[in-house]
């Protein structure tokens, strides 16, 4: 499983979203620093399309001011 982790800090707003691709499901879990945040999982047809989903989801992140965090 392939997880990576992006924060937001500007201003008050401080927030966290991480995504992992499993096979042909994509989670992502997201809230508040500090917090366990909530998850969805979402299944597609095949891990190509999952793949296609997370980059797509990605870079709306980073287009709305996330940064992402080094891989541990």
């Amino acid at each position: 499983m392939t997880t990576r982790r992006f924060e937001f800090i500007e201003g008050t707003s401080r927030k966290f979203w991480e995504v992992s691709i499993s096979g042909n499901n994509v989670t992502v879990r997201y809230g508040r620093l500090g917090t366990n945040g909530q998850s969805q999982t979402k299944s597609f047809t095949s891990p190509a399309a999952a793949a296609q989903h997370s980059d797509k989801q990605i870079n709306a992140k980073l287009a709305k001011g996330y940064r992402e965090l080094a891989a541990v």
